[in-house]
């Protein structure tokens, strides 16, 4: 394995994951199996374990430069952590009690629930920039500072843990779409608060697959060489990218991962 182009690739995942919140699993995992030739088990564990540090320091570099929003973040956590947990024992136990493996069944429902949302937000954004008189429908923004709106944010979290739990994957892509749809942040409040939020789900996922004993760290290493730096180099571009285009790329990556899902599972 080529060590040297390892970092060099990560260090471009790094950034793609500090400036759109969203690409992680999508790119590095592919990356691992395809260039590298890892085994699929080996490259995700491996790819979760490495993903959580980036996330991590990613998050607080969006916290210091204060592009996120910490009460969604933490009503979203409320719910993941062990929403996330959930799904990894519901995983355990059908594995342990028969043959069924519903990885590819889950993954390709998501992704058409993804692909189908991703187009409405793209195809709403496209309206609203070169159509700006036309009145489209909002859905309803959730409030935190109602109780309602907590329980409905630490609920969507739980279901949405659930399924990472599960399948271990597009939790960045899928959190995403909910601070899209139902809290409407603008596009660097939105990647801060998506990558924050997947580190704190991200920390719990990884000691799961690190019991498994599938993690290897001559892989960890050098990609935690590359997309630490790359993430914090993302996270600053953030900020200044300007706002119209960074919607327009997160939008774009999210159809893409969503296209994925449905047709290479």
């Amino acid at each position: 394995m080529d060590y040297f182009f390892l970092p060099f690739l990560s260090f471009l995942v790094g950034i793609i994951v500090g400036l759109t919140g969203i690409g992680g699993a999508s790119l590095i995992t592919p990356m691992l199996i395809f260039v590298f030739q890892v085994p699929p088990s080996i490259a995700v564990s491996s790819d979760v374990v490495s993903a959580t540090l980036m996330k991590v320091i990613g998050g607080v570099k969006h916290w210091r430069q204060q592009t996120l929003d910490p009460q969604i973040v933490k009503w979203l956590a409320l719910g993941s952590v062990p929403g996330s947990l959930t799904g990894v024992a519901i995983l355990a136990a059908i594995k342990q009690n028969g043959n069924l493996n519903p990885d590819a069944i889950l993954l390709r429902a998501i992704g058409v629930v993804m692909l189908l949302v991703a187009l409405l937000a793209l195809a709403q954004f496209l309206l609203k920039t070169f159509v700006p008189e036309l009145n489209l429908p909002e859905p309803p923004k959730l409030d935190l500072k109602t109780k309602s709106g907590r329980l409905l944010t630490v609920s969507v979290g739980a279901i949405l843990g659930c399924v990472v739990g599960l399948t271990s994957v597009s939790s960045g892509s899928m959190f995403a779409l909910v601070l899209i749809a139902f809290f409407r942040l603008d596009s660097r409040m939105l990647v801060g608060t998506d990558i924050a939020q997947a580190a704190i789900l991200l920390i719990f996922t990884s000691l799961g697959h690190l019991s498994l004993g599938t993690v290897h760290w001559s892989l960890v290493l050098p990609v935690w060489l590359g997309t630490v730096p790359g993430v914090l180099v993302g996270a600053k571009l953030c900020k200044i990218v300007p706002q119209s285009g960074l919607k327009f790329v997160i939008y774009s990556l999210l159809v893409m991962v969503s296209w994925k899902l449905v047709y290479d599972v």
